[in-house]
């Protein structure tokens, strides 16, 4: 018998109920290609909204490093949806047995100020500038259950809403006119500190590469949606009793403490 796309993300919806570890998905009777993977995350994600009473604030952007994307068998990024009621402020606590392995991704978050629908042709930074409304600082929090990442593949990730579990946002800022590069660093109570790059020309061109994705599901960008747009650092893993704190040159410093 065929797995129904219903019945795949019911299964999924399940394991995260459970916390159950990470497993490929592998449908009776059929092949899970990237399309179907997406349509499984409609379906999985409309669970969760009516579980949770929550509505969809936004999209998160994965496998944005040549080299994961490698490794998962895919040629470009893969998206999830953000919802509402997992969007935190920073200083949140978060309670580390909600999760199967939370981890953490230090990124920047784009704020549509107005609806960003390709017209048939790339964007330009100077368009997708004009419809962002502000940035900020902010962490992804990323439930990969355990998984094998040895034997990740994308479409499996794709369907399980490519991980996202949440995030934690900064203040709201202006994008900086010059778009020159801003440094970042993480830390913890380890005096170790770890450096990024910032690049807000990448920054636009993320939120670019989804405007384009969505709109060949027939579905687009959304004024005051957010975007979260890749790991600038590699993903911690926290332990009960860290602080993690991220900070970005003219953007500040946010904060996520584990329990």
């Amino acid at each position: 018998m065929t797995s129904t796309n219903r019945q795949l993300a019911q299964a999924l919806y399940e394991q995260h109920i459970a916390r159950t570890t990470f497993s490929t998905l592998r449908p009776a009777g059929r092949v899970l290609d990237t399309a179907t993977a997406y349509d499984v995350q409609d379906e999985l994600v409309a669970l969760l909204r009516d579980a949770r009473k929550a509505d969809v604030a936004g999209y998160k952007i994965g496998l944005t490093s040549s080299a994961m994307q490698t490794m998962c068998g895919i040629d470009k990024p893969v998206f999830g949806r953000i919802l509402s009621d997992r969007v935190h402020q920073s200083g949140v606590q978060v309670d580390l047995k909600q999760y199967g392995h939370l981890g953490l991704e230090f990124e920047i978050a784009v704020k549509l100020g107005s609806d960003l629908v390709p017209s048939g042709k790339p964007l330009s930074s100077a368009e997708i500038a004009a419809c962002t409304a502000a940035i900020c600082p902010a962490l992804e929090l990323v439930d990969d259950r355990h998984a094998d990442y040895g034997a990740l593949d994308a479409c499996s990730l794709i369907a399980d809403n490519s991980w996202n579990a949440g995030v934690v946002l900064g203040d709201w800022q202006a994008l900086p006119g010059d778009m020159a590069v801003r440094q970042a660093r993480v830390f913890s109570q380890d005096p170790a500190v770890e450096t990024g790059a910032v690049d807000y020309r990448h920054v636009l061109a993320s939120v670019g590469w989804l405007a384009q994705e969505l709109a060949s599901r027939g579905l687009h960008l959304r004024a005051g949606e957010i975007v979260m747009t890749g790991s600038v650092v590699r993903t911690r893993f926290p332990v009960a009793g860290e602080i993690w704190n991220y900070e970005v040159d003219g953007l500040g410093t946010i904060g996520v403490s584990c329990a």
